[in-house]
């Protein structure tokens, strides 16, 4: 999993104060804004890491947190509160040990539960811990293993049905069943595969966020859908008939005589299908571009001055 160095996504220094920081997210935000950006898959990832880092940085006790422990900065309580069992533990038994605190991402606490602190691989999202028992024993301190994130990037017209796809993760085949329906962003969780936990702890987690690419005509809202239909100005003016796509094929719209530039029409159940609600849909919201005749013939132009004179 992919260490983020928060201070260097800002561009700022580590002894960076409130001010600055509130100045580079403000200039990097809009740099990487989606709506700046669209379709932009590197400026979205951009976007996310500037948020987080961000999110972290801005606030004292979190980067208080971030500073000492790195990546597992989320784990800081839980470490804290181990250190200190591991220090009461050590004075009931008259153990002689000192300087916990160490400032190099891995303090000597670590180093002593597991041995070389350069062969510890760190704790990721994970670090529940259980089982303390007695510290200058046999018994090992168990940790929950480290959660993985990952994205999967799936088209639009792919996540209409409900189907299946295999990834893999650190060599493991993994199958999945997406559910019609999940939107950009969402992520969902697999229990048990994420790093292998430490002296016997349980396995970490895997949490895979989707990321939607649009490739099709329809723009989607939610559950809704949203369509563009050119109607010629006769059918505008006389009504009429005309068919538009769906995700399940074309539907007959009729037009009302009159119906002007920008007229939505609602058609009921021809949107999106709603997550995990099998056979719930949101709607298709067509809305009408009146198309303007070009290239008149002299007749047409002589019709057109006609009809504006009967107005």
């Amino acid at each position: 999993m992919k260490y983020l160095n928060y201070y260097k996504i800002l561009g700022i220094s580590k002894n960076a104060t409130d001010a600055e920081i509130k100045k580079a997210y403000r200039k990097l935000a809009r740099k990487y804004h989606p709506d700046l950006n669209p379709n932009d898959k590197v400026a979205e990832k951009k976007f996310k890491e500037i948020n987080e880092a961000n999110e972290v940085l801005s606030d004292p006790e979190k980067r208080k947190k971030y500073d000492k422990y790195g990546k597992d900065w989320k784990h800081a309580d839980e470490f804290e509160k181990a250190r200190k069992q591991q220090s009461y533990a050590h004075n009931n038994n008259q153990y002689e040990y000192s300087n916990f605190g160490s400032d190099s991402g891995y303090s000597d606490f670590f180093e002593f539960l597991f041995g070389n602190k350069d062969n510890f691989n760190g704790f990721g999202n994970g670090g529940e811990y259980t089982n303390f028992g007695n510290f200058g024993g046999s018994r090992k301190t168990m940790f929950k293993g480290q959660d993985f994130n990952a994205e999967l990037q799936l088209p639009l017209s792919e996540v209409y049905k409900t189907h299946k796809r295999t990834i893999n993760v650190n060599g493991k085949n993994i199958r999945l069943t997406i559910p019609a329906g999940v939107e950009n962003g969402q992520t969902i969780k697999i229990k048990g595969y994420g790093g292998k936990g430490i002296n016997g702890g349980q396995n970490g987690d895997l949490y895979i966020s989707f990321s939607i690419v649009n490739d099709t005509k329809f723009k989607r809202d939610g559950n809704n859908l949203h369509l563009t239909a050119d109607l010629d100005l006769y059918k505008a003016v006389l009504g009429g008939e005309i068919y538009v796509d769906t995700f399940d094929g074309k539907a007959k719209l009729k037009v009302k005589p009159g119906t002007q530039n920008g007229t939505k029409v609602r058609l009921k159940g021809k949107g999106f299908p709603v997550y995990k609600k099998e056979g719930s849909f949101g709607d298709l919201i067509v809305t009408y571009n009146v198309k303007i005749p070009t290239n008149l013939s002299a007749k047409e132009k002589e019709l057109f001055k006609e009809l504006a004179k009967l107005r």
